[in-house]
């Protein structure tokens, strides 16, 4: 009898020697004369455990990691394929605490199914938001979506329905659906996941969106820095056309919707929807002014619903359960629940899917085990590397979008970077200055110049100017200007970690305590 084994294909899986390990499986299995079924999963998200191999059980999918090839010869003398002991054995990976504390339900499939077979996805419940939506008037579609109380998950928390109502009641012949997979924040992977680990999750969410406007055409615009996700996604939506999942005639309902991926150029600011959509046109990624909002006059000029992936890979589940099931998951206007990514100097780094409400504190300790430098965290930046630097004494703060803005902190993707002690936060607020320097556009004068003049002003105050004083207060006045006169939120959100670090860590800047209103 043939032994199912799984190996991901993840990434940060492969990084770490997955396609190797999977090689040396499979010879070590014919050597032996033994009978497998490999199947290249996507990463279960415990990314110090990778590559993870799983074997199929009576008992359920057991776990062994990290594996690498110098391993495999053991694991088959230890009779790992019927779950036998060995110093890399992990137990039924269900029962993994990292994975048990989470509620996955964006990420229901991620780790289980094989990311580019339509039947695994079929056999676990893919498509059947899908079904529902198809006997749906386009309004109730939009309807539940507003119900579930689903906000933009790319950082923005805007309500996906709204912007759904909005294109659906805007008159044009061409309207548009378009995903924004230009992952570039610090400490995020929660897109590259989706799009390498569940593609078929994010098609069923744009066609269902689609169907609810009234849209035709969709583009998913993925960085170029994700080969894999590209691959993947390209792949699926061969077999979703072959099917009839896409194309002119969806399941036989006379509902078209074609979609396509395109290729970013690796520009930051191209995350932002508006110089996305002037880069999916073939030009520059310049940020536009607003209005028209892109809902009225987006791509083309046309009607366009712009989301991020993981509210679009949200939208099945909301379908196929009801607004009510995805509702009773978060806290406030927070509602169902958001992929954390934890990364910096973190024990165990990787993905928790949680509903709102948890705390920052359980994050990085129940689930992330504190520092990988066993030393103490002194900040975390949650939101990338626009998101401010958050002090130990917030670190109870709940996962809610406006409990965070209480303290001056964001969500954003859910990126969480963590630094132990020993960072020096003037150089990390440094930093942010020089980030938003280097990617910005360059269309709006706060952000362009005030960048480059705000790495200066910081370089003076380490330095231990007579004038630093003088200097802190310019750089407070310049953050200002940049906040209240950029166009887009990479000038206005650069402030944000310098601010942050200014507040929360005065002595990095000043050698000691120094009036923060100085």
């Amino acid at each position: 009898m043939s032994i199912t084994i799984y190996v991901p294909r993840d990434s940060t899986a492969l990084a770490l020697g997955a396609n190797e390990v999977a090689a040396a499986i499979v010879a070590e299995a014919a050597k032996r004369g033994q009978e497998i079924t490999l199947v290249r999963n996507g990463s279960r998200g415990m990314f110090w455990l990778e590559p993870l191999v799983e074997v199929a059980t009576a008992a359920g999918r057991v776990g062994y990691g990290p594996v690498e090839p110098e391993d495999v010869a053991g694991l088959f003398d230890a009779d790992f394929m019927a779950g036998g002991q060995h110093p890399l054995a992990l137990g039924l990976v269900d029962e993994i605490p990292y994975l048990k504390k989470q509620e996955r339900l964006t990420f229901a499939r991620v780790g289980i199914t094989d990311p580019v077979s339509l039947d695994d996805y079929l056999a676990h419940e893919g498509y059947q938001g899908l079904q529902k939506a198809l006997a749906m008037q386009s309004a109730d579609i939009v309807q539940e979506v507003l119900d579930s109380g689903l906000r933009g998950r790319g950082g923005a928390a805007f309500p996906t329905g709204i912007k759904w109502k909005t294109v659906l009641g805007a008159q044009s012949a061409q309207k548009y659906i378009v995903c924004n997979a230009d992952e570039g924040d610090s400490g995020t992977f929660s897109d590259r996941m989706i799009m390498e680990d569940d593609p078929f999750v994010l098609i069923e969410g744009m066609t269902i969106a689609a169907l609810a406007v009234g849209a035709t055409r969709g583009y998913i615009y993925v960085r170029s820095e994700y080969p894999h996700a590209i691959a993947a996604l390209d792949q699926a939506i061969v077999t979703a056309n072959s099917c009839n999942y896409l194309g002119e005639n969806i399941l036989g309902s006379g509902r078209a919707f074609h979609l396509e991926v395109r290729k970013g150029a690796g520009a930051y600011i191209c995350g932002e929807e508006t110089a996305l959509l002037e880069s999916l046109e073939g030009k520059r990624g310049v940020v536009r002014a607003k209005p028209p909002l892109p809902a009225i006059e987006g791509l083309f000029g046309k009607p366009t619903v712009i989301n991020n992936v993981i509210s679009l890979a949200s939208v099945p589940i909301i379908l196929a359960r009801g607004a009510a099931f995805y509702k009773n998951y978060g806290m406030g206007r927070s509602l169902g629940t958001l992929p954390m990514q934890l990364a910096g100097n973190i024990r165990h780094g990787g993905l928790v899917e949680k509903a709102f409400g948890v705390t920052l504190r359980e994050l990085l300790f129940d689930f992330g085990g504190g520092t990988a430098s066993g030393k103490p965290i002194r900040a975390v930046q949650v939101g990338g590397p626009l998101g401010p630097y958050l002090p130990a004494s917030l670190f109870d703060t709940k996962l809610d979008y406006e409990a965070f803005a209480a303290v001056g902190g964001m969500l954003g993707h859910g990126g969480i970077v963590v630094f132990d002690d020993s960072v020096d936060m003037a150089k990390q607020a440094r930093y942010a200055m020089e980030f938003c320097a280097v990617e910005s556009c360059g269309k709006c004068t706060p952000c362009r110049i005030g960048s480059t003049r705000g790495v200066e002003v910081i370089d003076k105050i380490v330095a231990g100017a007579d004038t630093r004083s003088q200097q802190i207060h310019l750089l407070r006045d310049l953050c200002d200007t940049m906040v209240n006169g950029s166009l887009c939120a990479m000038g206005s959100m650069t402030p944000l970690p310098v601010l942050s670090a200014l507040d929360h860590f005065p002595e990095d800047f000043t050698g000691g305590a120094l009036d923060k209103a100085a």
